[in-house]
């Protein structure tokens, strides 16, 4: 299927394969690359292909192993090793996580309230033993404190198996539930948990309860979602008197409401799904608190009656300039979350006085804040995290009372770390349309004018790319890099709005607008045409993959992690685990042909063409769920036969891990050391 040495990239065969849809052939020469028994990868040529691939890379990146080993010990510098988490109360004790020198995982622990010895609930080290790939998944304990549920995936397939601890003896119970994708909520008077598994398409399709010390074939499904575009998820409202279980896509859903100590009784539905329309419920007492987008793209907050549960009256009315993302309530008061700007706005509210809003102030123009872990119904002083691109994670305690704020602990940086050399900028760039495209920049004062610059982009789903912290975003910046993040439509960081004109019929403006902000970095001086390294992973590979088509010799280098490039072939197979739910997202190109169509014009795979290319490095995961791992295989293979250049194209497969990379804080240090490696060597600063 290939032919390989150390002196030469591997060429894959190309064998034939056409499929016609709606009257149009789809040709696809490397469709091969996709092992027919997947999940399960056997088929030895693809699996022979893979790891050429891998020789590959590692002979093109052997040259620059010094200056990885650099970049890393610089990144493990910057990690504070023995560290651990502020304690927070949650009911009679203490809880906090830890990190030990050296570890990669973390510990859990606790000490009760009234005093008494630390405890250890969870060791991740010991768990994650002789394991290439380790993750935790949900973790819970059950409300009298006695006993933890927890889920484990050990191969990065993000299919979890669930256990329960007994926290007294440190035994586990002999409940253990393979499949999981889902949290894991405790009801019943700690006598049941309620989880989803997922369906041999990676699906949550339900809700179910188990009772300890039943057999799971026992297990009693108290939900069943029929759409295979829907999901299930479950929890418990902020008062746990409720399980809330929710069904819902990309942009409707469904809510029905359960008393937690008996979750046998007949769910209670809030409102049934109306397409478009998404809300999500809490409550406190016989009220329900609703937030949803039904009158306003950018969401309202609704109130209404368990007795009537589908009449709301609005208590926050939706508005162009304030975008809600979220409430969370408490006993005597509740907040809100969201961005007016593009900047994150806290408030809170009273249940008895709806005039009185007391927003929580941040000192920089620029920043990502919101509320941290705060576990209790009855909370009086608010866990917050806050953060920007000059400074540290800041964990607050904030005294709701008195409206002031605590620092209770700063991001160390035991390498050093002075705020003071660095500078933050909001700037505006006009897209081709004219929109104004925020663009959030870092860089040292004593850079120089028109330097190398870094530009990050996401831009799908809705999901909003923050001004935050890196420690190893360092490493380019203190090289004389500026490093840009593209707050590009797509994503919902103006509003929903925002989001909605980077979906759909309107999915190319999302790349029009990295493109556009890179050329408005160029004519600002900030950087030059040839000197801007990107990247993006999953949707946001999907951009680099449009960008290095549509405008290759902007490009200096181009990192793809986990791309999404294969979109077409993708949103055509409805039997992949993610495709009938992403259809609200990009379309259906099965029954429609415009969306076909629409799609086969921007899908990187598909567009590949004869031109020279600029350097490129792409990753993948063997059992990647989310984006399979031949999409960026195919890609690569189609890249090869058909660029004009001679640049580099490497990929590298991780054949024991996921969606994520590797697992572990030190190993995924290293992935991000080569990615900033490939960046230096490409643009020509290895040396400097």
């Amino acid at each position: 299927m290939l032919r390989m040495t150390l002196t030469t990239a591997p060429v894959a065969q190309k064998i034939p394969h056409v499929e016609t849809h709606h009257g149009i052939a789809v040709s696809d020469d490397y469709a091969w690359l996709r092992d027919p028994g997947y999940p399960e990868v056997t088929d030895k040529a693809i699996l022979a292909h893979l790891e050429a691939e891998n020789a590959w890379f590692e002979s093109r990146m052997k040259p620059h192993q010094g200056l990885i080993d650099s970049l890393f010990t610089e990144m493990r510098g910057r990690i504070k090793e023995a560290d651990k988490s502020v304690p927070q109360k949650d009911g009679d004790f203490l809880y906090w996580i830890e990190f030990e020198e050296g570890a990669e995982y973390k510990k859990w622990w606790r000490r009760p309230v009234s005093g008494g010895a630390d405890e250890l609930i969870l060791d991740e080290v010991a768990l994650a033993e002789g394991l290439e790939y380790f993750r935790l998944g949900a973790l819970s304990v059950s409300k009298n404190g006695k006993l933890l549920a927890y889920a484990v995936d050990d191969n990065g397939s993000e299919r979890f198996t669930a256990r329960i601890k007994d926290l007294a003896s440190g035994e586990h119970l002999p409940d253990e539930i393979p499949g999981t994708l889902s949290a894991l909520v405790w009801c019943a008077d700690d006598k049941a948990i309620v989880y989803s598994l997922a369906n041999e398409q990676w699906r949550t399709d339900n809700a179910r309860l188990h009772w300890l010390g039943q057999p799971i074939d026992q297990d009693v499904e108290l939900y069943h979602e029929d759409d295979e575009g829907f999901r299930v998820g479950s929890g418990l409202s902020a008062n746990e008197e409720w399980l809330v279980i929710s069904a819902s896509d990309h942009e409707t859903s469904e809510v029905r409401l359960v008393p937690a100590a008996d979750p046998l009784a007949a769910p209670i539905l809030v409102k049934p799904r109306k397409k478009g329309v998404e809300y999500d419920v809490d409550l406190n007492g016989e009220t329900l608190f609703i937030h949803t987008d039904d009158t306003h793209e950018n969401f309202r907050l609704a109130m209404a009656t368990l007795a009537n549960p589908g009449e709301w009256t609005t208590l926050i009315a939706g508005s162009d300039d304030f975008y809600l993302t979220g409430v969370d309530l408490f006993k005597d008061f509740y907040v809100i979350e969201g961005r007016r700007a593009g900047l994150d706005q806290i408030e809170v509210r009273y249940y008895d006085d709806p005039a009185r809003v007391e927003p929580i102030v941040f000192p920089e123009a620029s920043y990502s804040a919101g509320l941290g872990d705060n576990p209790e119904w009855d909370m009086q002083v608010l866990r917050l995290s806050y953060e920007s691109m000059v400074s540290p994670t800041t964990v607050y305690d904030y005294s709701v009372a008195d409206r002031t704020m605590q620092v209770l602990k700063v991001q160390e940086i035991p390498s050093g770390y002075d705020a003071a050399l660095y500078a933050t900028e909001r700037l505006e760039i006009p897209a081709r349309d004219g929109t104004l495209i925020p663009v959030s920049v870092v860089m040292r004062k004593d850079r120089k004018p028109s330097g190398p610059l870094h530009l990050y982009g996401y831009g799908a789903y809705g999901i909003s790319i923050d001004p935050g912290f890196s420690t190893t975003r360092l490493s380019l910046v203190d090289r004389g890099f500026a490093y840009a993040i593209a707050h590009i439509r797509g994503g919902d960081d103006l509003g929903r709005a925002w989001y909605k004109a980077g979906k759909l019929e309107r999915r190319t403006n999302t790349f029009n607008d990295f493109v556009d902000v890179a050329k408005g970095l160029v004519e600002l001086g900030y950087t030059a045409p040839g000197r801007i390294s990107i990247s993006g992973g999953s949707a946001g590979g999907e951009l680099m993959g449009a960008v290095v088509n549509s405008d290759p010799d902007l490009w200096g280098a181009v990192v793809a992690h986990v791309p999404f490039v294969d979109v077409l072939a993708t949103m055509l197979d409805e039997s992949l685990p993610l495709t009938p739910g992403e259809w609200p997202e990009w379309g259906n190109p099965i029954e429609d042909k415009a969306a076909f169509e629409l799609i086969r014009s921007y899908s990187p795979y598909d567009q590949v063409s004869a031109q020279a290319y600029p350097p490129i490095m792409v990753t993948a995961g063997l059992n990647d769920p989310r984006v399979t791992y031949w999409e960026p295989a195919k890609w690569v293979a189609k890249l090869r036969e058909l660029k004009t250049d001679a640049g580099e194209l490497i990929l590298k497969t991780n054949m024991g891990a996921g969606h994520g990379g590797k697992s572990g804080r030190f190993e995924s240090l290293k992935e991000t050391a080569e990615e900033f490696a490939f960046v230096l060597w490409q643009l020509g600063l290895t040396n400097e």
